[in-house]
């Protein structure tokens, strides 16, 4: 694409001209990615200047440089004639429209879902709810890219953060419309939406499932954090979309007014009364719960296969941005029954032999955390719960106490453990978790060692106990592992009758 052509419209000046006939073949902001005729995107981020890399790319070939407005005299002597320059106020904005340019076309419906916790499950049943109507639909994130049928090109390819960096993901979404998919439901961090990486994202939908504290080390305060979720609503969903709000978080209500400022459609969902996606009723029972729901003023019951009242909530979110797409909710409860949740939420691993259900899940903020101990309380029954966890390193240590302390009130046994220490260290990391669980009712252990740690949870539990080994997600064929003794539920009842004979004696 020639570069007038592809800068025409956007927020760029020509700091310096270069070739009048430069033809971009590439896009990237990485200068070990830079190839002949590339567009370079000199960045600042929190440990390196953009300009420190303007000599590599032009080496490699790279034909235009663009950088923020204050930098340019810096760039100018490192950059021959030839080589045009460009200036903007927000380059990574600039970065994102000109990728959104280049690597058109998107698919028809593009959602996405903002919140600390739920995104990944939000955007799985989405795509999900789409490929129960017939529709080739795909969504990635936290997990990467998951979809019916889709190539292994697409399903392999490696994405470094929750949100992708704004090349990649447009590359990405033209990847997907190349293969016919044009249903996709995306995750959107509070980081990317602060770093533009959404912007010329053609959305229609969007979904927020709520707030709780996390990544203040990035965004300093939790308004900085709203503020950032609050870009997908305020700023990048356009006035004929649908937002979908979780009424039941404090903040929802801030969101409907934005949309309502902005004459933007929006659906609530939740125990509240009038919510347009109304959850009536969340009778658990062990393998998951009978729901009642009204939605958009017809009431359903139905039964659905998951643990935890939050992910039918997540369901809710799912529905909603489902129906914004125009697909009938009358024909989308038929899903219900049959939903699967991702592979480490709340995912039944194993059962042990004496008849203890081992979970995963991925929860690794103070709320997620509180909020699976709790929905494990109601499946648990009479039985005990032991939880594992910890906190991860160089991430928000203000969250590590809060941890603790969920643990020790909502657990009957809490198995502290190391959790990714990257440069921390992991004893530190631990004691400051200690520090929250002055006043636990849990049994209290520490143990550094993952596996050691999972192990101990495993032989200490009893019939009818759950373990949930929380923060990773991923853990359960290293469970399966250490018990060596598959979920199943024939081999569930068959083990409830063994320790009631052993029992009687």
């Amino acid at each position: 694409m020639l570069l007038p052509q592809l800068v025409e419209g956007i927020a760029i000046d020509v700091a310096r001209p270069g070739s009048a006939t430069s033809d971009i073949a590439w896009l990237t902001d990485d200068s070990r990615q830079v190839r002949p005729g590339s567009l370079f995107a000199a960045m600042t981020g929190s440990t390196h200047k953009g300009q420190d890399y303007v000599r590599d790319a032009v080496r490699y070939g790279a034909v235009a440089i663009l950088a923020h407005r204050d930098v340019i005299e810096d760039i100018i002597p490192l950059v021959p004639d030839g080589v045009t320059l460009l200036a903007a106020d927000e380059p990574r904005m600039a970065l994102a429209q000109l990728a959104a340019r280049f690597y058109a076309p998107q698919p028809d419906y593009v959602a996405a879902v903002t919140g600390t916790d739920g995104k990944t499950s939000v955007a799985h049943f989405t795509s999900s709810l789409w490929e129960w109507q017939g529709k080739k639909a795909a969504s990635f994130g936290t997990v990467g890219v998951r979809g019916g049928n889709l190539p292994v090109e697409l399903t392999d390819m490696a994405i470094a953060n929750t949100t992708p960096g704004s090349v990649a993901l447009h590359q990405l979404l033209q990847a997907l419309a190349r293969h016919g998919v044009q249903h996709v439901a995306m995750e959107a961090s509070s980081h990317g939406l602060h770093q533009y990486r959404l912007d010329g994202v053609r959305l229609f939908s969007a979904a927020f499932t709520n707030l709780t504290q996390d990544h203040l080390d990035y965004h300093g305060t939790l308004e900085a954090y709203f503020e950032a979720k609050a870009r997908l609503f305020k700023e990048l969903l356009p006035k004929d979309g649908t937002a979908v709000i979780n009424l039941e978080d404090a903040l929802g209500e801030a969101l409907i007014a934005a949309c309502r400022e902005r004459g933007i459609r929006h659906w609530g969902y939740g125990h509240i009364k009038g919510a347009e996606l109304e959850l009536v009723e969340w009778r658990p029972h062990v393998k998951g719960a009978e729901v009642v729901l009204n939605l958009f003023g017809t009431v359903y019951t139905t039964d659905v296969p998951l643990l935890g009242r939050f992910q039918v909530m997540n369901l809710l979110a799912a529905l909603g941005m489902v129906a914004a797409s125009g697909e009938p909710v009358d024909s989308l409860i038929g899903y219900l029954p049959k939903a699967e949740g991702v592979p480490g939420r709340m995912q039944r691993a194993v059962v042990t032999p004496q008849g203890a259900v081992v979970l995963v899940d991925y929860a690794h903020t103070p709320g997620a955390l509180e909020q699976v101990l709790k929905a494990v309380r109601l499946h648990a029954e009479n039985a005990r719960v032991i939880a594992v966890f910890g906190c991860g390193g160089d991430r928000d240590p203000i969250k590590r106490p809060l941890m603790g302390e969920i643990a020790g009130r909502l657990a009957d046994v809490a198995i502290l453990t190391d959790d990714n220490p990257r440069t921390e260290d992991a004893a530190s990391i631990r004691a400051a978790v200690k520090a929250g669980m002055g006043h636990a009712v849990a049994e209290v252990h520490d143990i550094g060692g993952r596996a050691e740690a999972i192990q101990a949870a495993v032989r200490m539990a009893r019939a009818g106990d759950v373990v949930l080994i929380a923060g990773k997600g991923h853990e359960k064929e290293q469970i399966i592992g250490t018990v060596k003794h598959p979920f199943d539920d024939v081999q569930v009842a068959r083990d409830a009758a063994n320790a009631k004979e052993a029992a009687l004696g």
